[in-house]
């Protein structure tokens, strides 16, 4: 940070196992048991996993065969995203009684710009405690949260003491967890570039720290600016209310795998009608189609194809994907999901940690 730049106080909310907690919530024999909200024993994929699932390996996005060869008690539940978005929206208005900077990043957790808050607090930590006593208190369900000087921080700190706990980052303390931190418990360094940096070295946040710019943007790309950033506990990313959407899709995961392109347009064209409404109720409009395909092997590719105009209608980007179908390539195993969306929106907009370490945290 530039000597400009005030220490902020960000907290970031997590709840804990959400959809799996929430369905322990409301049907108490699921309570202490594995549970695996989406998918089935045979078919899908896992949206998410309660902590008894997890003690076996389970986790989002795995297959559900794989789900349940890890853990034969596993009991699969149908996703209630109706249900999650009211929970959700109860959560929201918690936040919203504290600060207007809120920037949801799911349905499940959010930043929160604490810095001057509504409530004249001069604790984030105090914040956050009470956060989360109210979160419980509204819908019987935990959460952890993590409070520091920026999103990095925060955000990696609400995953420490999980679940149902809180970890606080003091401004004079950033530098030295961070040095201490693994490179693979970095909030941004995913599985792949954690293996390539310990290829190359680098376990740890002091071994990050210790290479050049030059050397992390000429191994890593665009990202290793970031990495070089974050190693110093450098991030100016705002709390941003009005976070801009990207893109707007929806998928399915079929029963009986499609094997023809009969089917396929025919289950593209349920998705087409689905991702219309959706596209109306976020009132945007796209010119990119894109296309997902999930083969019975799990291997995963998309296509996209680009308009000169504003789409919003399935009579307007119809055509598009049906052209990308055409390919004979697209059809030649098993399909096992397919997504369709927008992108390309409307929406779209073509520190020293040394400092002020007085501010109460």
């Amino acid at each position: 940070m530039s000597d400009n730049l005030p220490i902020r106080k960000i907290i970031h909310i997590d709840m804990d196992a959400f959809y799996a907690s929430v369905e322990q919530r409301d049907q108490p024999e699921l309570k202490g048991k594995p549970v695996a909200v989406g998918g089935s024993r045979s078919r899908g994929v896992v949206a998410a996993a309660s902590y008894e699932a997890r003690k076996y390996g389970v986790r989002s996005a795995m297959p559900s065969v794989t789900a349940y060869r890890r853990c034969p008690d596993i009991i699969f539940v149908k996703p209630r995203f109706e249900v999650y978005k009211e929970v959700s929206d109860i959560i929201r208005g918690i936040f919203q009684e504290y600060t207007d900077l809120v920037e949801p990043l799911s349905l499940d957790e959010a930043y929160l710009d604490v810095t001057n808050n509504k409530k004249g607090l001069p604790s984030a930590t105090l914040i956050a405690e009470e956060i989360r006593k109210r979160i419980f208190e509204s819908t019987q369900l935990t959460c952890s949260a993590g409070i520091s000087i920026n999103k990095f921080l925060a955000k990696t700190a609400s995953d420490i003491n999980k679940p149902n706990g809180m970890k606080l980052i003091k401004p004079q303390e950033a530098v030295g967890f961070i040095e201490t931190l693994k490179v693979k418990d970095f909030f941004g360094v995913g599985k792949v570039t954690a293996d390539k940096m310990r290829r190359m070295g680098i376990h740890t946040g002091a071994d990050l720290k210790s290479k050049s710019l030059g050397f992390l943007t000429k191994n890593f790309g665009k990202s290793g600016a970031y990495y070089f950033d974050i190693s110093r506990g450098i991030d100016h990313r705002v709390v941003n209310p009005n976070r801009i959407r990207k893109s707007v899709s929806i998928e399915n995961t079929y029963d009986n795998d499609l094997t023809d392109l009969e089917d396929v347009e025919f289950a593209l064209q349920e998705l087409s009608v689905n991702l219309e409404k959706r596209l109306a109720k976020s009132h945007v409009l796209g010119k990119t189609v894109n296309i997902k395909i999930k083969y019975a092997d799990f291997e995963q590719l998309t296509r996209s194809k680009t308009a000169s105009v504003w789409m919003g209608k399935s009579s307007d980007y119809d055509p598009l994907w049906k052209d990308l179908m055409q390919d004979p390539q697209l059809l030649d195993r098993p399909i096992r999901l397919l997504g369709l969306g927008l992108s390309n929106l409307n929406t779209e907009e073509n520190d020293d940690l040394g400092l002020q370490l007085t501010l109460e945290f």
